[in-house]
Order: C-alpha cells, then sequence, then structure tokens
C-alpha cells in the first residue's frame, strides 16, 4: 500500500475517534438523567402523602414564603440566561465570557444565600425535618436541590477560575453547563409544586 493510502486510512481513523458528544458532557447527561429519576421519586412520594393528608400544610405549621422564595427563583432563572450568554459569548471570544459567567455565578451564589436564609427563618417558626411529614418532604426535596446548586456552584467556580487562566476549553463549559441547566430547570417545577 501507498504512503497516501496510510495516510487515507489514518485520517478516517482519526476522524472516526471524535465522539459526536464530548465525553464530559456525555457523562454529566447520565448524571443528571439518574438524578431526575431520583427527583421523580421523591415528587410523587410528596404528591401521594399530599393527596391522602386532611390538611396541606398541616395545622400548626407555617406557610412558606411563596413571595420570597419567587425573587430568589427569579435570581435562579436570570442565572440560567447568563449562563447562556456566557456560552455564546466563549464560542466567539471565550475572553469575552468572563463577565456573563461571573454574573451566573454570583446570582447562583444569591439563590443558595437567601434560601438557606429562608430555611434558617422556617426552623425558628418550628419547621423541622420531625415537625410533620410537611416539613420532612420539604427539607428532603428543598435540601436535596440545595445540595446540587451548591456542587453546580462549585463546577462554575472552577469554570470561571479556568476561563480567568485561559485553560477553559469549550466541552468543560459545556459539561458545567448541563449540571447548572438541570439546577436551574428543575428549580421552578420544585416551587411549583412544595411551595404552591
Amino acid at each position: 500500500m501507498s504512503a497516501r493510502g496510510y495516510e487515507h486510512i489514518h485520517v478516517i481513523a482519526e476522524t472516526a475517534r471524535q465522539p459526536l458528544i464530548p465525553n464530559g458532557v456525555m457523562g454529566m447527561l447520565i448524571f443528571v438523567s439518574a438524578e431526575a429519576m431520583l427527583f421523580a421519586g421523591l415528587i410523587s412520594a410528596f404528591e401521594v402523602t399530599r393527596s391522602a393528608a386532611i390538611a396541606w400544610p398541616p395545622l400548626g405549621q407555617p406557610r412558606l414564603p411563596v413571595g420570597e422564595t419567587l425573587i430568589n427563583t427569579s435570581a435562579l432563572l436570570l442565572s440560567g440566561v447568563m449562563f447562556y450568554v456566557a456560552r455564546r459569548k466563549f464560542r466567539a471570544n471565550s475572553t469575552s465570557a468572563r463577565t456573563p459567567l461571573l454574573i451566573s455565578l454570583l446570582l447562583g451564589a444569591f439563590f443558595v444565600i437567601f434560601q438557606g436564609a429562608e430555611w434558617v427563618a422556617l426552623v425558628r417558626e418550628g419547621l423541622t425535618l420531625t415537625s410533620s411529614t410537611y416539613g420532612g418532604f420539604f427539607y428532603l426535596i428543598v435540601g436535596l436541590h440545595a445540595l446540587h446548586a451548591i456542587a453546580a456552584l462549585a463546577v462554575l467556580t472552577l469554570a470561571c477560575l479556568q476561563l480567568q487562566r485561559g485553560w477553559l476549553a469549550s466541552s468543560q463549559l459545556a459539561t458545567a453547563g448541563v449540571f447548572w441547566y438541570f439546577v436551574v430547570g428543575l428549580w421552578p417545577i420544585l416551587y411549583g409544586l412544595v411551595y404552591l
């Protein structure tokens, strides 16, 4: 076989090795799918319990702060929009993504901090994990989301640091995006089911 023939085979082999979806993105999609099933199970258990209850929330339990949480929800959704802007800017010029990515991170941190403040207020009012099934479900579902939000914020922080140093690859930002969009997209569902 001629040298040109070997070169042609090498080009075909190199092309075949390129994944359709980057490995990090595929791994995150699998993780997010498993987490979505976990939340679906928790939401199903919550709905079954709520439908069987005489009063929901139970008498003597504080009402959830719907208005304050709506502000937090808006901040989280805006964070998702800013991440989208950062992705678009990154494709054109990676350094132009710094500001929107940082804004996305800060809005996400705002969400987590003020949700935490709401939790402290609810505990003071008597809503705890053991005060009722209502309290147990609230802290389990919303707390699990908070853990995901904190983990996703850590991923966004790492992406910001890598971008600052010029080390951030497009596939890494896409992987972070899958996780962040999961956290952002799941929250309105939880807010509608648990708070309203």
